[in-house]
């Protein structure tokens, strides 16, 4: 019988969990014994009477800083692996730190995250955090973009959401996980990296359409309609590169790109594509 993966968050908002635990995925992630999401209270280890977590920095600044004494105790209390084993591998386990100087989130990263047994989410606050606790305690830092959050909290939620729906078992259709934006799936042998008419592989996401087949005049894709399966993986594989190079383009550089994508781009580029009208 598989275990279940665990993940801790530290935070100074305990009570902010209670609605992003609660609901989809992650709630059923939970319910069916595939995840154990514990949230710990920073300021349950602090020895002074007003439970302070934060100090100024050495040097003067602006802002406060998160301690290192309550997340050294806190994490030493859960009982991990030590960090040399962590970083080597031989556990498997990490301790992430939610800081906007970490790491870009990825679908990669929440894929190698899924594959852990544990994984502990230290939510930064104020202006950050001791850095004692990024050389010494976290296995890296992670950054769910390009952009300032008052703290890690909100960080946290997104990357439990993107790694629980990972789980085997705890998406009622797996293989939907394979055939999203983002997604690249190294067994994938087919045109256009698509091993079915739904292959995504490294690229925005398809258009959707759904009945009815006509709505105020506006008709599905004749494409669609067809029931020609290669028709339908052409139509949508041609529509992803279309949106990814208009919203994404960094994409591209990472996808896998048949000989026909690229003629394709190239021909989007030079604007000898007319757009199929729908």
């Amino acid at each position: 019988m598989v275990s279940a993966m665990k993940a801790d968050i530290v935070t100074i908002f305990p009570d902010f969990f209670r609605g992003p635990l609660d609901y989809g995925i992650t709630r059923r992630a939970q319910e069916m014994g595939l995840a154990k999401i514990q949230v710990h209270d920073l300021r349950e280890f602090t020895h002074d009477r007003h439970r302070t977590v934060d100090d100024r920095p050495f040097g003067g600044g602006e802002g406060m800083v998160l301690k290192p004494e309550p997340i050294f105790e806190c994490l030493e209390s859960l009982a991990l692996a030590p960090r040399e084993e962590r970083l080597a591998g031989r556990a498997k386990q990490s301790v992430v730190l939610l800081s906007a100087q970490g790491e870009r989130f990825s679908q990669k990263v929440a894929t190698e995250l899924a594959l852990l047994d544990r994984v502990v989410l230290v939510c930064g606050r104020y202006e950050g955090v001791d850095e004692r606790v990024t050389d010494f305690l976290a296995d890296r830092e992670l950054s769910i973009g390009d952009y300032i959050l008052s703290g890690g909290e909100m960080a946290a939620a997104v990357i439990v959401e993107a790694v629980m729906r990972l789980l085997p078992g705890a998406v009622g259709n797996e293989a939907s996980t394979q055939q999203e934006s983002f997604t690249v799936d190294v067994k994938v042998k087919s045109l256009g990296g698509a091993d079915s008419t739904c292959g995504s592989n490294g690229l925005l996401d398809y258009p959707h359409y759904t009945r009815p087949a006509e709505f105020r005049g506006i008709a599905v894709p004749e494409a669609l309609m067809s029931g020609n399966h290669e028709e339908i993986r052409r139509w949508r594989r041609q529509r992803a590169l279309e949106k990814t190079l208009r919203n994404r383009p960094d994409l591209l550089e990472d996808a896998t790109l048949s000989e026909e994508d690229k003629k394709y781009i190239v021909a989007i580029k030079r604007g000898g594509i007319e757009k199929q009208k729908i």
